[in-house]
């Protein structure tokens, strides 16, 4: 029964009016319910980020169909319907709510708006009949995008990410991907998927929403640099995760894996190779079983031969300009092909390939290795493992001093990786076995002495490192023993310069030689010792 405004009291009209003003809060900033009602711990307002989700519902949602159309109808008519059913989630004009299966709300809330003021709101155009109906009210695509970005951001957190999946930010994200939009929309759709994909939980809702990663999949043939990125990101986490094989599946197909490809080699873009590449990357070094499947296809469309060539376009750009930003690119590439190089049955054509090797030695005699030290350090590793198919190469370079050089330099980038360490000293094993200094004129041996003297700190660091020491370097172990043959080699051939010896001079290069010859003596007495102990 309506009550005339006029018989109620000053005092109670004026009560209302300011109720009707708290109640007629933006849109985008809803008032929160009391905390007690979250069973979560965030410094942002669950019932915010709930509110966010409903804003990104696209209008036009429940009209379009497509290959997922059926799924997808099912997904938009359960955003926009209020359910009975109390085993699904379900969203409503009134509150967005997660329901578990017995019955009981993981998270609600609770809009009094509709009930105390549906007229006010109508008077000032922020209201529409549809959302008392239970429909989401749509937003302007610069709004959409802005509440899309905050997602995206919130999206990083783990538990902001396990409250979006709980409360149906999937099935609206699919929406999006399925509905026509912007292309910038898209990015932000794709970019909010990924950042969730990074947490294990929402990965699970992930794999199990019906048809997502098969839409996500599909954006590879979109246009857009920014949205490929998005989407190879996204499929890399999804090839990092321990629900691998669902996104290899999905991937498998020869149209599929040819668009990859066909991104990585025709895009002018370096974000976009440096993405697509990783994509590669976590194809190689993902699961056993995801090998199985996409690696042979890959190869089989070209995919060694691509990394080549992707490699000899970069170290053209690196030689020719220094180009920050492709710094990263050759990084990714030089990882994807070190990560092949080792794989049983896929090494041989990677190990083979002159063209490679040569690129690689190029990138080791670069001066300043400082910008691209990551790389150089793959490099080295890259070489290691090429070697160790191909030991006849190790002829080629044994003389190329720049080469020997540009090793050493190394050293102090690699100085947390043993592995890296490890790969440098079996290099330089496999080439000071083939110098025979007994042979050399002595410009020759001065020149390997000069380079080796030169280097000494870093090769004295090195060796003060005893986390080799620990794995008994073999290597390395050969190594120091070569220098020592050399620097005798050297230190025997300059007692016969009589005229230096009755001046008595002293070099510093001579006393620099003196202390790295004294340096390797010992550690290489160490290493012997050590040997002898372990035999008994």
């Amino acid at each position: 029964m309506a009550v005339d405004a006029k018989s109620v009291p000053l005092e109670d009209q004026e009560e209302q009016e300011r109720q009707v003003q708290r109640h007629d809060a933006p849109a985008h900033n809803p008032s929160a319910p009391p905390d007690e009602f979250f069973d979560i711990s965030t410094t942002v307002d669950p019932s915010y980020v709930i509110s966010l989700i409903r804003k990104l519902l696209p209008a036009n949602a429940s009209n379009n169909h497509n290959s997922h159309g059926d799924v997808f109808y099912a997904h938009v008519q359960e955003l926009e319907t209020d359910h009975t059913d109390k085993t699904a989630p379900t969203l409503s004009g009134d509150r967005l709510l997660h329901v578990s299966n017995d019955g009981s709300e993981s998270m609600e809330i609770a809009d009094d708006f509709h009930k105390s003021a549906p007229e006010e709101r109508q008077n000032n155009g922020s209201y529409d009949g549809a959302e008392q109906c239970g429909h989401s009210v749509p937003v302007g695509e610069e709004a959409w995008e802005e509440y899309g970005c905050i997602l995206w951001d919130l999206a990083a957190s783990k538990t902001h990410a396990e409250l979006m999946v709980q409360n149906l930010i999937l099935e609206v994200l699919l929406a999006n991907l399925v509905v026509s939009q912007s292309l910038r929309a898209m990015e932000i759709t794709l970019g909010i998927i990924g950042n969730l994909a990074c947490h294990e939980v929402p990965m699970k809702h992930i794999v199990s929403t019906i048809g997502l990663i098969g839409t996500v999949v599909d954006q590879l043939f979109s246009e857009d640099a920014q949205c490929l990125c998005e989407a190879c990101r996204l499929l890399t986490v999804g090839l990092q995760s321990s629900e691998c094989i669902s996104w290899a599946k999905e991937l498998q197909s020869e149209h599929i894996l040819s668009r990859i490809l066909w991104i990585a080699e025709n895009s002018l873009n370096p974000q976009l190779i440096e993405k697509s590449v990783e994509v590669l990357l976590a194809t190689i070094e993902s699961s056993e079983e995801v090998v199985l499947i996409l690696l042979p296809p890959l190869m089989k469309l070209g995919l060694a031969s691509l990394l080549i060539n992707l490699l000899d376009f970069e170290m053209s750009q690196l030689l020719s300009e220094r180009v920050p930003e492709r710094y990263p690119v050759l990084d990714v590439i030089l990882r994807s092909i070190e990560a092949l190089s080792v794989i049983d049955g896929h090494s041989q054509e990677i190990c083979s390939n002159k063209d490679l090797f040569r690129l690689v030695c190029d990138l080791v005699k670069l001066p300043d290795k400082v910008e691209v030290a990551n790389s150089c350090i793959t490099a080295g590793v890259l070489i290691a493992n090429i070697l160790s198919d191909e030991p006849h190469l190790a002829s080629e370079i044994s003389q190329d001093l720049p080469f020997l050089q540009g090793l050493l330099d190394i050293f102090p980038f690699s100085s947390e990786d043993l592995e890296a360490r490890s790969a440098l000293w079996n290099i330089i094993a496999r080439l000071l076995v083939r110098v025979q200094e007994n042979e050399m004129s002595r410009s020759a041996l001065q020149q390997y002495v000069s380079v080796l003297v030169s280097k000494s700190d870093a090769i004295e660091d090195d060796l003060l490192d005893f986390q080799l020491d620990e794995l008994n370097s073999k290597a390395r172990t050969t190594s120091l023993r070569r220098i020592i043959s050399l620097l005798n080699q050297w230190t025997a051939s300059k007692d016969d310069d009589k005229e230096n010896e009755m001046m008595g001079n002293r070099y510093e290069d001579d006393i620099n030689i003196d202390r790295l010859l004294d340096c390797c003596c010992k550690h290489s007495e160490k290493s012997k010792r050590r040997g002898q102990m372990e035999k008994f």
